[in-house]
């Protein structure tokens, strides 16, 4: 009996962490020195649940948000942030022409799959973080790096707000992934 009642009170204790882990990891998180500034790639591990696969195919949008902090560590106090980024990613079914299409800013892409278009959302490649006007940061000194990319469920249509809150299956987000760094110099643009 106390065998069983032991197993119980571990499983009652781990599933809250079960619970709450993140539906997106991010994998091999890197910034190096680009022709505008410090660039940043990564990859993203994640899959739609089946609730979230059907409103794309119906129509809804959906908002995905990768954010990016920098922070410089101090021994005195809290860590003093120094720039915080977002971008956003959108991702719809166009049913006249049967193609998804990923758009961030001005740009996008037409898949003809879902799988398709989500293998391009989980390779983040050169996204400009730092500016290389930037004074604040210096390379060579050391920085932490925080990374997440997130469901926007703000952005649903209303009726959507509402039903997402609380629903788990609404809630596709990462954890922040951390990082040290020391930024490499950044190349001077060259003189025409």
């Amino acid at each position: 009996m106390t065998e069983r009642l032991r197993r119980w009170l571990l499983l009652l204790v781990f599933l809250p962490v079960l619970a709450w882990t993140a539906e997106i990891d991010i994998a091999a998180p890197q910034i190096v020195a680009g022709d505008d500034g410090y660039v940043l790639s990564a990859d993203f591990t994640f899959e739609l649940n089946q609730r979230l696969e059907e409103a794309v195919t119906k129509g809804v949008v959906l908002y995905f948000v990768a954010d990016f902090e920098l922070s410089r560590p101090r021994w005195y106090w809290l860590d003093e942030k120094l720039l915080s980024r977002s971008q956003t990613y959108r991702l719809s079914y166009h049913a006249l022409t049967r193609q998804y299409r990923l758009s961030t800013g001005a740009l996008h892409q037409s898949f003809s799959s879902l799988s398709d278009a989500l293998r391009m959302l989980a390779r983040m490649r050169n996204w400009v973080v730092i500016d290389k006007n930037d004074k604040t940061i210096k390379a060579g000194e050391p920085y932490q790096a925080a990374l997440r990319l997130r469901l926007d469920i703000t952005q649903l249509p209303r009726p959507f707000q509402i039903s997402a809150l609380g629903n788990k299956e609404w809630s596709l987000a990462s954890d922040w992934k951390t990082w040290q760094l020391s930024l490499p110099a950044v190349l001077p643009a060259e003189v025409k």
